[in-house]
């Protein structure tokens, strides 16, 4: 039952059905706190944006969008919306945490925040290390995978939820094969600046990653944690992988041009160039004109290779 500052379950008690277990006023509060540090790390990196010139900013924008499209989802929780009441596959009559309890509150909300963030998380990741558009589209498929198995699993009934869920340990596994081994390869390629970046967050995020199934099994799977409890598990290492994450890539991006990291991103001054030398084109610069891949050579030396963006 809400108390006098937070009316938000009370008044939201009519909107859809309702679990016997589900998250209690302090469960609430938190998401909201959760809610607010999401908000407030979307203006700063958004501000942070500004000390980059236009055409390097695209990492400001990728980690502002992460950390706004999860205030939304925490803004969700915390009203006790975006949830729907699945039995659980384990009662526990003898727990005092969840009691004997049968429906469980599953928060589809979360899954729909991370299946927009966590690619985009990733992409922060493998842009940094200049990994090939086909290696970067095959890691974001695997994400997907990992997210929507998970959720499908969160709403089974039945112990054929654990299916689900090794499927999207095996997609975690597949992608931090990719972090830790095909893109650091390219990431010591480009050096400097960008391999010290991908190290620190690849490192940091996937060590976090492998915390979220946990998580999982505890929650939504074998119905261990009180739904507070699991607010405070999935909201802790939400803020770990977003706004910390996030803090620590841009900053690490201070001195990182989208040039080095082998991306073209065309400003105004460069379709302007292009309008009166057709012939010209704009040719990325620094150690990471070469990581998209294996270039074409002219002559004995490599030409450059890009992305487009």
């Amino acid at each position: 039952m809400s108390g006098p500052g937070n009316q938000a379950l009370n008044i939201n008690s009519v909107v859809g059905q309702h679990a016997n277990l589900e998250i209690t006023n302090h469960g609430s509060n938190w998401y909201y706190a959760v809610c607010a540090l999401m908000g407030a790390c979307t203006l700063l990196f958004m501000g942070l944006s500004f000390t980059k010139p236009q055409g390097d900013r695209l990492f400001h924008y990728i980690t502002a969008g992460i950390t706004g499209v999860a205030c939304i989802a925490y803004y969700a929780m915390g009203s006790n919306l975006g949830q729907v009441p699945i039995q659980a596959e384990f009662i526990r009559p003898g727990s005092r945490w969840v009691g004997s309890a049968g429906t469980r509150e599953i928060f589809y909300a979360r899954y729909l925040d991370w299946v927009v963030t966590t690619p985009l998380l990733l992409l922060d990741l493998l842009l940094t290390a200049g990994v090939p558009t086909p290696t970067i589209l095959v890691t974001l498929l695997a994400d997907e995978i990992m997210i929507i198995t998970g959720l499908i699993g969160a709403l089974t009934q039945t112990r054929f939820k654990w299916g689900f869920w090794a499927f999207g340990t095996a997609a975690l596994l597949f992608i931090a094969y990719e972090l830790l081994f095909d893109a650091r390869r390219h990431a010591s390629t480009l050096g400097g600046d960008a391999k010290k970046t991908f190290m620190l967050c690849g490192n940091f995020l996937i060590f976090l990653w492998f915390l979220y199934p946990i998580a999982w099994g505890l929650s939504e799977g074998g119905n261990v944690i009180h739904p507070d409890g699991e607010a405070i598990f999935y909201g802790v290492l939400d803020i770990l992988s977003k706004p910390v994450f996030g803090l620590l890539l841009i900053l690490g991006h201070r001195k990182i041009s989208s040039s080095q990291l082998g991306l073209r991103i065309r400003n105004r001054s460069h379709i302007a160039s292009e309008k009166y030398n057709p012939g010209a084109g704009v040719q990325p610069e620094g150690p990471g004109a070469n990581v998209g891949g294996s270039a074409p050579t002219t002559g004995g030396h490599p030409t450059a290779t890009h992305t487009h963006v």
